[in-house]
């Protein structure tokens, strides 16, 4: 047995797991049988994991530890104990990261014809053309400022890119100002040459002599500075909350550093001046020998080269649901279960414009946590509320991050005639619910959609998420009177079927862990499969650990953060845990109990967090079609416990390593088999 690191012996820390998962994106792009392009998307997407970790975990544990917290949580370690692990192993990654552009994707780029250059490196007439590029596009957005010495400190914006410019003018220290790369044009520079770029940042350093004229420069480095980006939205009384929202994204911008980082080659006392100038500590900067700002990796990875990218991705349509004209009648006859990105999220949109469209809908009810900036959806529910149905709509403007699309959704709703409710102050909405009322032939029906992800096109795309609809009445009641929470002043907290965070969700999951554990114990056969993106909560880990000591077998597929550790004899030896990352970010949540042959299992928003389960409105919803159960563990659960292609098994120490096939194994991708087998086929066929 491994001896127990990064929290106590019964639990992994959060953040340190967290780092794990940022790790296994960042190991994607290190596999050489991905795409090239591909590769460089995941580059773009571990440092955007990185800068949000930092823009929001470590920002609070920085404000716990300045506030002297001492309290250590269920791993055992104290704010400050965590500050001081997390910071060398996030700078090694983001070091291998560097390396990896330098010494493998750089070099792979130029030999696909692709050559990121120096501008000094040009021939002349292509310098030549920068310079009348820089002169006529540049230069009139660049602003220099004046760093060091000066009475009050510039402001330097949250991930911007800047140039530290040391320059001469007369005194007995060097200045240092400061010049940032205008984020509204692209880093790749293009020149005269196909497929031949320069990163804007050095066509800005190569004519800092234009910005500067008649002073004498020493010397450039590149540095970039992170912000916090948890604000806090505190209940004030009277206080608008889209007001408030307002406020809390300007303020966002102007978060307190917490994360430097700089070119290596920068000289140490010009580190050591802008730590002080931005009131950070050394362990709180990175020095990077490479590129910094990885989001260009993003720019590349949408180059037009078709064979360096992963094979176009044409999901599932099937009639029985993707077209009004048989949508609610395929409902009324059976439960349908979708998988996306393998079964189009036309059928969602479909829902809801064929409710938008229908003549004998007269109700719409739904929840918008993260809809993007373009939304089908929203589209539909104004053309509904237009042609005179009764439409409400719950948006969070709380989604960090998403906090402006939602707002301007908000209004246009509200300006169509929509009623628009905006949760609660203390809590998040997260649960991903559509409520539809239709009369027919004198009777009413009414039916639900009820989701793990966003209403949200994009993302239906890229991740994977699944979504039931159904006409039950017991369900589309629960639906129902959940709305009139959501909107009104009903606080209901009792529920036929569905289990709704925070009133019962916890003790719904609890309470069926220990039902496997107590039928196990009598005749055998337990099993526990939970598939979901985080499993932090101690109590529930607590629970399956004793369902692992009376023998129950525990399956946990964890895309990210899972504080459990597995495989510990007397604890956890029948637990184990594997975490699948490949082409599509694995989003859907799936809770499964053996049940003593009568399987039981539920879908739904809400991973095993305690802000999930205690200080947020999330929905789980059972599957009440036996088929449907079946379907769920033998085309999607199994399939990822056969994953060995992009698997990483989990270890007690809370490390993971990869899955290593055997030498006659043959290889098998779960995300590649459910695009072949996509759910809307099973069920309805070709």
């Amino acid at each position: 047995m491994s001896e127990p690191v990064f929290g106590t012996d019964r639990f992994i820390n959060r953040e340190f797991s967290w780092l794990q998962f940022n790790g296994r994106v960042l190991g994607e792009a290190e596999r050489d049988d991905n795409p090239l392009l591909e590769r460089l998307r995941f580059l773009s997407i571990f440092e955007s994991n990185l800068d949000e970790f930092y823009m929001v975990r470590i920002s609070g544990l920085i404000e716990q530890a300045t506030e002297a917290v001492s309290k250590p949580g269920p791993d055992g370690l104290t704010p400050a104990e965590q500050l001081e692990m997390i910071g060398p192993i996030a700078r090694e990654m983001r070091m291998r990261a560097a390396r990896l552009w330098q010494e493998d994707l750089n070099p792979l780029l130029s030999s696909k014809g692709v050559d990121i250059c120096r501008t000094q490196d040009l021939t002349t007439k292509a310098q030549a053309q920068l310079t009348k590029y820089f002169q006529s596009e540049v230069f009139p957005l660049c602003t220099p400022l004046v760093l060091s010495p000066n009475p009050t400190l510039p402001f330097i914006s949250n991930r911007s890119l800047n140039i530290a410019v040391v320059i001469q003018n007369g005194g007995s220290v060097p200045m240092i100002a400061r010049v940032k790369v205008p984020p509204v044009l692209p880093r790749l520079v293009k020149t005269d040459r196909k497929n031949q770029f320069v990163l804007l940042e050095d066509v800005i350093q190569h004519h800092l002599h234009l910005l500067f004229p008649n002073v004498e420069i020493l010397d450039s480095w590149m540095f970039r500075v992170v912000r916090d980006a948890d604000i806090e939205i505190r209940e004030l009384e009277a206080m608008d909350l889209m007001a408030s929202i307002e406020g809390m994204i300007r303020k966002r911008r102007f978060g307190d550093p917490v994360l430097l980082e700089t070119e290596a080659e920068m000289q140490p006392e010009i580190r050591k001046r802008l730590l002080a100038m931005l009131e950070l500590d050394p362990i709180d900067s990175f020095e990077i020998d490479g590129v910094l700002g990885l989001d260009v990796m993003g720019e590349l990875a949408n180059l037009n080269l078709t064979s360096q990218k992963f094979p176009l991705h044409s999901p599932f349509a099937s009639e029985a649901t993707s077209t009004s004209a048989r949508l609610f009648k395929t409902v009324e006859k059976q439960d349908v279960l979708v998988h996306h990105p393998y079964d189009s999220f036309r059928s969602v949109a479909a829902f809801v414009a064929s409710a938008a469209q229908d003549p004998d809908v007269i109700g719409i009810k739904q929840t918008l946590y993260r809809v993007g900036a373009e939304s089908p959806i929203v589209e539909s529910l104004l053309a509904a509320a237009e042609s005179g149905k009764q439409v409400a709509v719950m948006v969070e403007l709380k989604a960090r991050f998403d906090e402006s699309n939602n707002m301007l959704w908000a209004k246009a709703l509200e300006r169509a005639g929509v009623h628009v409710s905006y949760g609660f102050h203390e809590m998040k909405v997260h649960c991903k619910l559509c409520h539809v009322v239709r009369r027919s032939g004198g009777k009413t029906r009414s039916y639900a959609h009820i989701g793990t992800g966003n209403y949200n096109p994009s993302t239906g795309r890229l991740y994977t998420d699944l979504g039931l609809f159904t006409c039950n009445p017991e369900i589309t009641q629960d639906v129902s009177e959940l709305f009139n929470f959501l909107t009104g002043f009903n606080r209901q907290e009792d529920y036929r079927r569905i289990l709704v965070a925070p009133f019962g969700l916890r003790e719904g999951i609890l309470e069926r862990i220990e039902r496997e554990t107590a039928i196990h114990k009598k005749k055998g056969g337990g099993t526990i499969i939970f598939k979901l993106n985080a499993l932090v909560d101690d109590e529930v880990i607590d629970a399956l650990y004793e369902a692992s000591q009376a023998g129950v077998e525990v399956d946990l597929i964890a895309r990210g953060i899972s504080c459990c550790r597995p495989g510990i004899a007397g604890l956890s030896e029948n637990i184990r845990v594997r975490s699948i990352v490949g082409r599509f970010l694995e989003h859907s949540r799936v809770y499964f109990f053996g049940n003593g042959g009568k399987p039981e299992a539920f879908i739904g928003s809400a991973d095993l967090m305690p802000r999930n389960l205690d200080r947020r409105i999330e929905v789980l919803t059972p599957i009440l079609s036996p088929s449907l159960v079946t379907l769920l563990r033998e085309n999607l659960l199994e399939p990822c416990m056969r994953d060995n292609t992009n698997s990483w098994i989990a270890r007690s120490d809370g490390r993971y390593r990869r899955y290593e096939r055997g030498p006659n194994e043959p290889a098998y991708s779960a995300q590649t088999e459910l695009a072949q087998r996509p759910f809307g086929q099973l069920q309805f066929g070709k």
